[in-house]
Parts: structure tokens; C-alpha cells; sequence
């Protein structure tokens, strides 16, 4: 075993803020909450946030994540994610009578009434995000079937072809990259000046905050570890990030485990940076920190770029 006096130093940059915002805090109590109203089991459809551990925990108290409505039985209350959900699917739940809460995040929430606005003004809607993404789903879902188009890339943008460039509106999922996301608005306003903009812009305050630290941290770091798990938009983001400020070692993952230490020696790192996705929570960074402790002699410098005090309130049916 190797003792105290040979480990090899080590710096440890933590970026911040980082891990749960208030939109992830707010859809882990809302299940908490509905567990404490109701009993077990209560449904959620589909993961409450993207997290392996948080999921994981909730299922142990007595969540049943399910992936439609048709598997929630009738006698049980049942949770939407915070991604948010198509209009059809509220739709449904009321048409059977059932119990439902909306864990939809406020500024998920806050696009959906972009698009919906946008539509009632005559515009086509341009959604920038992810093919298949629950947020992608549920936002293209509250208008009908063609209404929002779906660009992913700048070769989308520039390939895009609109029915009037005059009435032309666009929105964003809220986890993207800033940097791929400004690249691609460019090109849309490039190409069509009149495009309406959001009043403010949709990519959450919790990713711009994570990306941001990440950007500062990864320029001082050999190599970048993100706390997150594989289904995270937010958190695969980060790693991206990473690697574009500089640290070609930049690494997704769900928790010290997956860690390859002997990798890592070969690296001879002095200094390394940990952060985490707005859906992992801080323990299992803590795990990380703890696990690089047994590896080496750790010094620890936590960096902070930006302060968030953003608290969303909690449903009334589960007020206490």
C-alpha cells in the first residue's frame, strides 16, 4: 500500500458553481415531496433529471419511473420531469382523471411560452437543440406537428430554407454549448435579419455559470473529470467545454469508480480540475476528491466565477 510521504503532489482546481441549479433542486423535491403526501409508490415519467444516483435514490425511497403515461395506474399520483413534457401529454393525464405534478423546470417552462407567443404572432419557429432530447420533445410538442424546426448544427442553419424569412422566430434548448449555440444564431440572423430573438436568451443561467467555470479551470488543469451522467446534455457539454479550453484529458463520469488511475499516473498530472453537471449532485464530487486523496497528496482550490442564489418555488398541491 502505498503510504502518505509517496504520494505525488497534487492540485485540485473546483470549478464552481457547479452540480444541482435550482430547477434539478426543485424536481428532486417535488418527488420527495409527493412521497411524503402520498406514500410509495408515486410515478414519474421518465427520469426525473439526467442522473444515474439521483434516479437511482428516488427509486429506493419508492419512485416508479416509468416511460408513458399508459403504465401509471389510475390510483396514483404521477410526476412530469423537468425537461418538460408535449401538450398531449397533461392532456391525457387530466382525461383520466388522474393526479399529475409538473416538475418542469421554470426556464424550460419559459421557452414553451416563447414558442406558443411566437405561433400566435404568425411566426415559423426555428428550436435549436438536440434530436430526440426529452426538452426537444416536449418543446416542439407544444404546437402542432410542423410548426418548429429543428436545426441542430451550422450546416443545418445555413442548409435551413424557411417559409418566410420575414416571419421567422428562434428558440434554444436550455443545456447547450454557449459557444456552438452562438455560432449557429450567427448564421440564422446572418441569413435572415428580421429573425426574432428571445427576450432573453434561453440557454439557462445554470449552464452558461458550469461552462463558464469549466473554461477557467480546464486552461490550469492536465486533466478535467466531470461528475455527470452519459444521458446529461449539460454535463456532456462540459466535457466538450474541457476540451476546447485546452484540456485534451477531459472526462465524463458518474463517480470516483470510473476514474482509470492507472491512466492517469502515465499523465504525470500536477494539477487537476473537477466539476460536475447541474444534475449530479455534490457528494459524488466529494467521492472524487476523497478518492484523490488515496492517490496523492492533494491541495484542494476551489474557483469561483459566479454566485447563484435562484430558488423556484415548489407546487402548491405539495406545499407544507
Amino acid at each position: 500500500m502505498t503510504n502518505k510521504t509517496s504520494k505525488p503532489p497534487l492540485t485540485l482546481l473546483l470549478g464552481a458553481p457547479r452540480g444541482f441549479c435550482a430547477g434539478v433542486d426543485r424536481a428532486i423535491e417535488i418527488v420527495e415531496r409527493a412521497l411524503e403526501k402520498f406514500g410509495a409508490p408515486v410515478y414519474v415519467r421518465h427520469e426525473i433529471v439526467h442522473n444515474d444516483h439521483v434516479v437511482g435514490r428516488l427509486r429506493d425511497l419508492g419512485a416508479v419511473f416509468i416511460d408513458e403515461l399508459d403504465e401509471a395506474p389510475e390510483d396514483r399520483p404521477v410526476i412530469f420531469s423537468a425537461h418538460g413534457v408535449p401538450k398531449s401529454v397533461p392532456a391525457e393525464a387530466a382525461r383520466r382523471n388522474l393526479t399529475y405534478i409538473d416538475a418542469t423546470c421554470p426556464l424550460v417552462s419559459k421557452v414553451h411560452v416563447e414558442t406558443e407567443r411566437h405561433f400566435a404572432n404568425g411566426l415559423e419557429i426555428v428550436l435549436i437543440g438536440h434530436e430526440g432530447h426529452p426538452e426537444v420533445i416536449g418543446t416542439m410538442g407544444q404546437l402542432p406537428a410542423g410548426a418548429v424546426r429543428l436545426v441542430e448544427t451550422e450546416q443545418d442553419a445555413k442548409n435551413f430554407t424557411p417559409k418566410n424569412p420575414d416571419c421567422l422566430a428562434y428558440v434554444t434548448q436550455t443545456t447547450l454549448s454557449v459557444e456552438d449555440t452562438a455560432n449557429i444564431i450567427n448564421i440564422l440572423v446572418q441569413r435572415f435579419p428580421n429573425i426574432t430573438t428571445p427576450h432573453k436568451e434561453d440557454i439557462c443561467y445554470a449552464t452558461t455559470n458550469r461552462q463558464e467555470a469549466v473554461r477557467t479551470i480546464a486552461k490550469r488543469s492536465d486533466a478535467l473529470f466531470v461528475v455527470g451522467s452519459v444521458t446529461s446534455s449539460n454535463s456532456k457539454r462540459l466535457v466538450e467545454v474541457g476540451e476546447r479550453s485546452g484540456c485534451q484529458y477531459s472526462q465524463l463520469i458518474d463517480d470516483a469508480d470510473d476514474i482509470d488511475w492507472q491512466k492517469l499516473k502515465k499523465l504525470n498530472c500536477k494539477t487537476i480540475g473537477l466539476t460536475a453537471g447541474a444534475s449530479a449532485p455534490e457528494p459524488l464530487v466529494q467521492g472524487v476528491v476523497d478518492a484523490m486523496a488515496e492517490h496523492y497528496e492533494v491541495k484542494v482550490q476551489e474557483l469561483e466565477t459566479a454566485r447563484e442564489n435562484m430558488i423556484f418555488k415548489i407546487p402548491n398541491l405539495l406545499a407544507r
